[in-house]
């Protein structure tokens, strides 16, 4: 789809598309190369899905970038992950700022290295007064964690005597790292996988899942394209049902 067709419908198109990018490590094991080499074209694919996406109509963006499991990878590729986080913010900031995208890390900010999390703050503070288009990243981040994090907030409120009363899915939800963002529209997953693996888990209850058979370091906005205009073909219905489609099951049913 182009972004031309997009254009002429944006009440159709997401507003809000998330990334699960996957396919880093295959693309560079399959053509012989380390797999941090496959992380750095995973950069490459990221700076042209950025520049993509509002041209299909979408105001936000969010990646899953770092998870709270990938902790867990060899020393040596979390250290290269980090690299490439620093060189990353450090080339494409100011550019960023300038088109006017905001910034805004999701996930846990303890138990990041100091540069890092310094970096972060910088990459918020630097875009906050920004609003046309909204980049979510989520770094060390865990859909599960983060609704931990949700609950504890509002336990501690309580305990403080800020809070009492019965929870609500607002409570809970003003409590996660993605408060205040549109709603999810959509999540993308590429490489072939067929799950969330731990992403956006509350955001998720009414988005439409697509998984594109493609690496993410060769995603394109062609590939980006794709997948809007497989959410613009179906039909959302957030629980309900269609009215006139009911009548029209009741009539064949009599018949």
């Amino acid at each position: 789809m182009s972004a031309e067709i997009v254009a002429t419908a944006p009440e159709k198109g997401p507003r809000h598309v998330a990334l699960i990018m996957d396919g880093n490590g295959r693309w560079a094991e399959r053509r012989g190369l380390p797999r941090v080499m496959g992380h750095r074209e995973g950069v490459q694919a990221l700076r042209r899905t950025i520049k993509a996406a509002p041209d299909f109509g979408i105001r936000c963006l969010t990646v899953f970038g770092f998870s709270t499991e990938n902790w867990s990878r060899p020393a040596d590729e979390v250290s290269d992950l980090m690299g490439l986080v620093r060189s990353f913010v450090g080339s494409d900031l100011k550019r960023l700022e300038a088109a006017g995208v905001r910034i805004r890390i999701l996930g846990r900010r303890h138990g990041l290295p100091s540069d890092i999390a310094a970096i972060v703050d910088r990459a918020e503070a630097q875009t906050a007064h920004n609003d046309r288009f909204l980049l979510q990243v989520a770094f060390n981040y865990g859909g599960r964690a983060d609704l931990v994090d949700a609950a504890q907030r509002l336990v501690a409120q309580a305990r403080a005597g800020q809070f009492d009363g019965d929870v609500t899915e607002d409570d809970l939800g003003a409590g996660l790292s993605t408060a205040g963002a549109p709603p999810v529209d959509l999540i993308v997953r590429t490489s072939g996988e067929q799950r969330l693996s731990n992403f956006l888990l509350w955001e998720a209850a009414y988005a439409e899942l697509v998984f594109q058979d493609i690496l993410w370091p060769d995603y394109s906005a062609e590939a980006l394209g794709e997948a809007v205009e497989l959410y613009c073909n179906r039909e959302r219905r957030y629980g309900g049902r269609d009215a006139l489609s009911d009548a029209t099951a009741a009539k064949a049913a009599a018949n």
